[in-house]
């Protein structure tokens, strides 16, 4: 069974997809200055290889940090605002709260033990300069490598710069063969060429070529590229020629961001017109794309649908495009700098605002296709195809929210998403836009109500009641003024969701069931007619109506089973869970919070998973296990601290969490309730549903 794509203990550093030469002692530079700074950023140049040395010291020290290490890219982050979700969402972290945005993260970091990678931050300096400092002040065990191409001038940092690979001198004594600059040459030529083989008869124009190349680990590697049609010696002279239009002819080197560029700008006249095309459209971008997503953004004039594959290829064996498979199917990725470079000639061929629209328009479809299925056999995969797309959706989105006559547009694609929001753990990023969204357009319209009440969808799910009953109320306003009837049934569900969240029975009761009563028997599954069951079955409960309870859900998991929905099944299932506990049924009530669970691996569901630990305290209580109740308990309530607020501060839940407290604490003292409690903090999400669907007639304590 698939795991969710969040927080594992050994962290989450990207594959190296090629082999590290050189920098012997760059490296035990860096991790000196590791083990005395607690903020190191690597500086220099594009192309230099700062992030390259980054994940090679991260792959070398990865076992001193007993939580891991950690790579958050932060290349294709436009809003400085959004810093801290690409680094929560790295971690793997849902995080659903309303607090500081840098509060959860900060409370999650505090008593862990890892290294924190933030990849490229030269455009982000100021954000990842507070935040930084934010994090390093409030936990003591976190160290950082920060990439950038200047200072972050943060209070912790020390800076180290990256120089360019040693390159051979003129001085005939000094050996090439055992140069850097060479030997990544020679073991790049290899790859392109597998009879390569650096010699007496190479050696002297590979390290002219270095030389010229400034040692600039890109240049050298577009260089190798072309020995698939050229010696070392044409490539050495085509070079030479190119450099000295540049430097008016001079032979003196130039500067080496013109040396990068000079290289770049070669290996991009040796594309063909048709990869040229396609690499300035590609920059449109945000991290890895699938090949229906290149065709049907760059697709266009000059460049036929068909083509692209081909073309696609091309640019794989040229080194500008990184090609690499996953579950899903192969994906690609433009190189940081040659993707700047390709945004240039996007701007110069006046295609940018072009692309930009089409790049939105292609995830727009993607979303509205998703919600469509979301309720479908096929939940799973968009659950990961979603989080896939997350890089170039915050492009879409943000494309929406800046550019003038596309807020309506950006509603539709934050509203569609509701699902990726919810579900899929960034709760507290989907509210942030949908309110800067929503801000933008005040005038009521029917996209404009959809957004409201997935807003207040959301502020439910983050424990805000007020701020989920002012968006549900002025939803339902907006759609009465704009005839749009689905939006006022829904905006009754959420004040229902709200009202139950509230402990009111009574408001509960009636709204939930108004929208049970008009979604019953239509295709609106999500966000409609299941929820709605599902929490008016918690009404039930709280009111001692077990049967009719007992009944809906039921009803719930046989809509479900039919439809392949598994989301809003594992809900169903909990709350089975609790109806039967109610009913004196532990058994019964086990084997469905279990069930519960083991559907939730598929998601990273944080709210749903501590909602099914903390009823397997109370089971464990009921069973004569205190002591592992009171670590349950731990694990629940941290995860809550740091993903919302704790039990959405709704009385429906916290009654019966503190008498559990209560009862457990009398069974086996305060002592050993908080040494218990304290222990059970320190578990990790997947950690937790791990431990959580171990055997209770097994029972042993992880630090047994």
């Amino acid at each position: 069974m698939a795991t969710p794509s969040g927080w594992r203990r050994e962290g989450n550093l990207p594959t190296e997809l090629t082999s590290f030469v050189g920098r012997t002692r760059l490296l035990a530079s860096l991790r000196q200055r590791l083990q005395e700074s607690r903020l190191v950023t690597v500086t220099g140049i594009g192309g230099v290889g700062k992030s390259r040395t980054a994940l090679r010291i991260a792959h070398q020290i990865r076992g001193k940090y007993k939580d891991g290490v950690w790579y958050a890219d932060l290349a294709r982050l436009q809003d400085p605002g959004m810093v801290h979700h690409a680094i929560t969402s790295a971690l793997g972290i849902a995080d659903q709260s309303s607090r500081d945005e840098a509060d959860t993260l900060a409370e999650w970091l505090a008593d862990r033990e890892l290294l924190l990678i933030l990849d490229t931050c030269e455009h982000l300096v100021e954000a990842c300069a507070r935040l930084a400092d934010q994090l390093l002040d409030r936990a003591p065990n976190l160290r950082i490598i920060a990439t950038s191409r200047r200072s972050l001038n943060a209070r912790h940092e020390y800076t180290l710069a990256v120089p360019p690979l040693t390159v051979p001198s003129d001085d005939p004594a000094d050996n090439p063969y055992n140069n850097e600059a060479v030997e990544l040459f020679s073991e790049r030529a290899s790859v392109v060429v597998p009879d390569f083989v650096l010699d007496e008869d190479n050696v002297v124009a590979v390290a002219e070529l270095c030389r010229r190349l400034d040692g600039i680990p890109l240049a050298i590697e577009l260089a190798a590229v072309r020995l698939r049609t050229l010696s070392v010696e044409q490539i050495l002279a085509l070079l030479a020629d190119r450099f000295s239009l540049l430097a008016g002819a001079s032979r003196t080197a130039l500067p080496r961001h013109q040396t990068l560029r000079a290289a770049i700008g070669w290996s991009h006249e040796l594309c063909e017109p048709a990869e040229r095309l396609l690499w300035a459209r590609l920059s449109v971008f945000s991290g890895d794309f699938e090949l229906e997503a290149a065709r049907s953004v760059c697709a266009g004039d000059n460049l036929a649908p068909a083509t692209i594959a081909d073309v696609l290829s091309g640019l794989v064996d040229k080194s500008v495009l990184l090609s690499f498979p996953t579950a899903a199917g192969q994906r690609y990725r433009l190189i940081d700098t040659l993707r700047q470079y390709g945004g240039e000639w996007l701007d110069k061929l006046g295609e940018t605002a072009q692309l930009r629209r089409r790049h939105r328009d292609y995830y727009l479809q993607l979303a509205e296709r998703s919600e469509k299925s979301w309720s479908g056999p096929r939940q799973v995969h968009w659950y990961t195809r979603m989080r896939q797309e997350h890089d170039n959706i915050r492009i879409a989105v943000d494309y929406c929210l800046t550019t003038p006559g596309e807020a309506r547009i950006g509603l539709e694609l934050l509203s569609s998403l509701w699902f990726l929001w919810v579900a899929c753990g960034f709760a507290r990023e989907g509210a942030l836009y949908l309110e800067r969204a929503l801000k933008n357009c005040p005038t009521p319209s029917q996209e404009r109500c959809k957004a409201l009440w997935v807003l207040a969808y959301l502020r439910s799910a983050q424990g805000d009641m007020a701020g989920a009953l002012s968006a549900a109320e002025e939803c339902s306003t907006d759609a009465v003024q704009v005839g749009d009837s689905v939006a006022v049934l829904l905006a009754t569900k959420m004040q229902g969701t709200a009202a139950m969240l509230q402990g009111d029975a009574k408001k509960a009761t009636a709204l939930l069931g108004v929208a049970i009563e008009f979604h019953r028997g239509g295709r609106e599954l999500n966000p409609g007619l299941l929820p709605a069951i599902v929490e008016l079955s918690m009404v039930l409960l709280s009111q001692g109506d077990f049967l009719e309870a007992e009944t809906l859900l039921a009803d719930c998991l046989k809509v479900c089973q039919e439809r392949g929905e598994l989301w809003l099944r594992s809900y169903a299932w909990y709350v089975t869970s609790l109806v039967r506990r109610a009913t004196d049924r532990r058994d019964d009530a086990l084997s469905a919070c279990k069930e519960a669970l083991r559907i939730k691996r598929h998601f990273h569901d944080v709210l749903g998973v501590v909602l099914c630990v903390d009823q397997l305290a109370g089971l464990s209580l009921d069973l004569g296990w205190p002591e592992r109740t009171a670590f349950l308990l731990g694990a629940a309530q941290a995860n809550w601290k740091t993903f919302g607020l704790p039990l959405f501060g709704s009385p429906f839940f916290t009654t019966e969490h503190e008498q559990c407290v209560k009862e457990c604490k009398k069974a086996i003292g305060d002592a050993a309730y908080d040494d218990a409690y304290a222990e059970g903090a320190r578990l990790s999400l997947s950690d937790l549903i791990e431990y959580a669907l171990d055997d209770f007639d097994d029972f042993r304590a992880p630090s047994d």
